[in-house]
């Protein structure tokens, strides 16, 4: 499913005030509620409006839905954490001022699988009138997603390495959240300190991975029993994204790609360069009339290959002109300019 910015969906700051959420609620909700505006697009921004502030307008929900941090954008991909039930959620017939979401009710399953949990035999909160939520669905269908949550224990992540990495026999070390079910929340309901009264915290996570040889960018590797943990122990699998990033070089497979800066003069006349490689310094010949984007290959200096054999390094040229010219420089340049025209 995708993440949902409620912040950006109503306009306001992460740090906006209860009077401003609302504000900004009640002046979006008056332009696309569907008796003002009849188009398509009004119909689902009126339902996206709706959720925001039924989650921003509420400080409970509020403090849950900031504990997943400020780091996610609109639309990405998002994987809800452990514990969290989903309800499917419909409109009694006098809800919405007789306004039929259709689907689930109106709320996304980004919602649900974060929220079900406080709107089980509750109705909905809203400031401008547009509530009387039904929470459908029969205790069979009910019972049978949440055995498909608690079943769903699988984590996702991105892992991006650079070369150093690919080249290392150490472990890489992976970082990050796991929102976990607080275990000090106070029995009798009460408002608990530990998590702020959402009933998750975030819980920093690190976990230490052998990356196999010849991984390529994309590869998914699996971490068995490092994924979410139910109420019962059981515990799901961690899935690590590899995503290969490196400033210096661009890799395909075996083969290393690196840029080679020369200046105007040396593309023409050719000259000896030393550039460093991840086998260490090497001295190459550049030959006269090199032009950019040509490449240079220097085998064996490149990755091993599923076989262990080591592929080649691609000296890519490029031209590039000194920016602390003199006077006497560029006047020499004009002269050749002369020349060619």
């Amino acid at each position: 499913m995708q993440y949902k910015d409620y912040y950006e969906i109503l306009g306001v700051k992460r740090d906006a005030t209860e009077s401003e959420i609302k504000s900004a609620y009640r002046k979006l909700a008056r332009k696309f509620h569907p008796d003002v505006n009849k188009t398509k697009e009004a119909e689902q921004k009126f339902k996206d409006i709706n959720e925001a502030y039924e989650v921003l307008g509420d400080k409970q929900k509020r403090q849950r839905y900031d504990s997943l941090g400020s780091n996610w954008q609109g639309g990405a991909d998002y994987t809800p954490p452990p514990g969290f039930e989903q309800f499917s959620f419909n409109f009694n017939q006098g809800g919405a001022q007789g306004f039929d979401f259709g689907g689930a009710g109106g709320f996304s399953d980004f919602f649900s699988s974060l929220f079900g949990d406080f709107m089980t035999g509750q109705q909905t909160r809203s400031a401008g009138g547009f509530s009387g939520f039904d929470f459908g669905g029969s205790g069979t269908q009910r019972q049978t997603r949440q055995k498909q949550t608690a079943e769903n224990l699988d984590l996702t992540k991105n892992l991006d390495i650079s070369l150093k990495d690919l080249m290392s026999d150490s472990p890489v070390t992976v970082r990050f959240n796991d929102m976990q079910k607080c275990t000090q929340c106070p029995p009798n309901g009460g408002f608990c300190s530990h998590c702020s009264g959402t009933g998750y915290i975030n819980k920093p996570k690190s976990v230490k991975v052998k990356l196999p040889k010849n991984v390529t960018e994309g590869q998914k590797i699996r971490l068995k029993g490092e994924g979410k943990i139910d109420a019962y122990g059981r515990a799901g699998d961690l899935y690590l994204i590899i995503h290969i990033n490196d400033p210096e070089y661009k890799i395909e497979g075996s083969t290393l790609i690196k840029e080679v800066e020369i200046t105007p003069s040396q593309a023409v006349l050719g000259c000896q360069k030393e550039i460093t490689t991840p086998h260490g310094k090497v001295n190459i010949k550049i030959p006269p009339k090199v032009s950019s984007g040509q490449s240079l290959r220097l085998k064996k200096l490149g990755l091993k290959d599923k076989n262990g054999n080591i592929g080649e390094l691609k000296a890519k040229i490029k031209i590039v002109i000194p920016k602390d010219l003199t006077d006497k420089e560029i006047e020499l340049y004009k002269q050749l300019a002369d020349l060619r025209n």
